[in-house]
């Protein structure tokens, strides 16, 4: 790839993780509105402990 190919792949991928993963959906109670918080994103250590429990058979 050349320099400008890679930028132009970074720009899109920066894009990509930028975009909010979760939309907010719409509730129909004020008081579930109220009491319900934003959600944290999953830190990059619970996500990889995750796709390792994934692989792994029980």
């Amino acid at each position: 790839m050349n320099e400008k190919e890679m930028q132009a792949l970074l720009k899109k991928t920066m894009a990509k993780a930028a975009a909010k993963k979760n939309p907010n959906r719409p509730t129909y109670d004020k008081a579930l509105d109220a009491i319900r918080g934003e959600r944290p994103e999953a830190s990059e250590d619970a996500t990889e402990i995750f796709k390792e429990m994934k692989k792994r058979t029980f």
